[in-house]
């Protein structure tokens, strides 16, 4: 019986930082405010067969209907009740989705807004997804229901009911975040509802959840609610598997409240890693890429093991949350790829890659005073399909980095380099870095404004190998760039300062 305990407990121990993610697949990407009905075709078409494990959503419950401005992507976040009825969809279209994506092997990590309720000066009215009613001057949500005994009002010491010193984990913790009314988790009844919710989402079938705002929730309160959730559905889990839990948790430094306090109960969001891989790729601050070396713990990060990782996500490519002017987007194309790349080359955390709508930015003092827009949608608020060009790019509006071949390869990579170590580093002590990942990868960054011209150490057998960043392998052949390894290892790498793509990608996957 002690054998058995002890070969049990390390699961235990691990269990809800366990992705879930089906065997073989390491990343997930963020399919951020796409509809129910369209991600279960691009599990099916596209991220199922190009090697993503999952998808993050966004919050499915019932929302406020925010008209001014005019249906903001924020509105998603300003929950009215648990009803699964959101601008992506109702509760059908969303079980359809979970069962289809499931069934291809890419599992659903659900956004869970449970902190709060909507903003306290919304008012009265039922303008919401669902026609819920609502009253704010009550703190009344009758479809809970919650009333004010459900809200920490009474708790928070400022004189706004706001949080105003984000050096005193009191106030984070027990007022409100931007005016939204803060529920009360150390009461079981709260718990409870909050639990009943997650626990449905669970039984339809999703692997796991991110959970917003976490640093405005006591770890005792979220330990309390984690625990009680149910295991995942055996219809595609094993027996006993725990939800994936991963924290929004900003935590770059100074404040009162550490990320380590949330390392306990799941993974945390590293947002130290996009504001600090953006600082280095855009040289900035005197960076360089050679400095990459000791990438993760040896930069002040969580443990691998606790931390989930990105370039950016939907709040700080806005210029929201953290990593201010340093986070790289989709609108800095040829550096974004590259950062992504090495994020999925790197072993460091567990990685999701964000997929985003565009929006035409307009900076005022600074700032990008459309930060706001929502999705693209109809002139009725809907929200518009995601189409797909022939050349495998979206359109209507949507960007989906998670296609292009650069990004989508790189996740590829990952996958045939999971579980190997870091090899074979190199630099020139500039921006030149390059890697690889035991004797199954290896990757080359220029970010210099010099061509680069060297033979390296790739640690792979020798052989014809297809570059995945201009290219990949198809059938017995490369369309992009042919990288030959010799029979001592090495490799002769060629990569212009002003080529499109800086870099190169080579694994045993794309041998000829």
């Amino acid at each position: 019986m002690t054998l058995l305990l002890l070969l049990l407990l390390p699961g235990l121990c691990t269990a809800q930082f366990n992705p879930n993610v089906a065997c073989g697949k390491t990343s997930i990407v963020h399919l951020f405010e796409w509809r129910w009905e369209d991600i279960a075709e691009e599990c099916e078409r596209y991220l199922g067969p190009n090697g993503f494990g999952g998808v993050q959503i966004s919050p499915p419950n019932e929302h406020l209907i925010v008209t001014n401005p005019y249906r903001p992507w924020w509105e998603r976040y300003q929950p009215i009740s648990y009803k699964i009825c959101s601008r992506s969809g109702d509760e059908e279209q969303f079980t359809d989705m979970v069962t289809r994506c499931n069934n291809v092997g890419v599992y659903i990590y659900v956004d869970a807004v449970i902190n709060h309720m909507c903003g306290a000066g919304v008012g009265k009215g039922s303008s919401s997804t669902c026609g819920s009613t609502y009253d704010t001057n009550l703190s009344s949500f009758p479809n809970v229901p919650y009333s004010r005994l459900d809200f920490n009002d009474d708790k928070c010491k400022t004189t706004s009911g706001n949080i105003e010193d984000y050096q005193d984990a009191d106030q984070v913790r027990s007022c409100r975040l931007v005016n939204l009314l803060d529920l009360a988790l150390e009461k079981d009844y709260v718990r409870n509802k909050v639990t009943d919710y997650l626990n449905k989402l669970i039984d339809i079938g999703v692997a796991g959840f991110r959970i917003d705002a976490s640093k405005h929730m006591w770890p005792g309160d979220m330990q309390a609610i984690v625990g009680r959730l149910n295991n995942l559905n055996t219809q595609w889990f094993p027996n006993g598997s725990r939800p994936f839990i991963f924290q929004e948790v900003i935590d770059m430094g100074g404040e009162g409240i550490s990320a380590y306090e949330y390392s306990g109960i799941g993974r945390v969001t590293e947002f130290k890693y996009g504001g600090k891989l953006g600082t280095v790729m855009r040289k900035w601050n005197g960076e360089k890429m050679a400095y990459l070396k000791n990438w993760g713990e040896g930069w002040g990060f969580l443990p691998s093991d606790r931390a989930l990782v990105f370039v950016d996500n939907h709040d700080n490519q806005r210029g929201h949350g953290a990593g201010g002017a340093s986070i790289l987007t989709f609108f800095d194309a040829r550096l974004y790829k590259m950062a992504v790349g090495f994020m999925l080359a790197h072993p460091y955390g567990f990685p999701r890659v964000m997929s985003s709508f565009s929006w035409p930015r307009s900076f005022v003092e600074g700032k990008d005073i459309n930060d706001w827009i929502g999705p693209p949608s109809y002139g009725n608020g809907s929200t518009k399909a995601i189409t797909i060009n022939e050349d495998t790019t979206c359109g209507n509006g949507w960007v989906c980095e998670h296609r292009w071949r650069q990004i989508n390869n790189m996740a590829i990579f990952r996958n045939v380099a999971n579980g190997q170590a870091l090899t074979n580093w190199w630099d020139n002590a500039e921006n030149q870095v390059a890697f690889g990942r035991g004797n199954v990868g290896f990757i080359v960054f220029n970010n210099d404004n010099r061509d680069m011209d060297v033979t390296l150490n790739t640690g792979l057998p020798a052989g014809t190998y297809c570059d995945v960043i201009s290219g990949q392998k198809e059938g017995s052949r490369c369309t992009g760039k042919q990288i030959t390894v010799s029979s001592a290892g090495t490799a002769h790498f060629k990569i212009r300062s002003s080529d499109d793509d800086p870099f190169v990608a080579i694994h045993i996957n794309a041998k000829l």
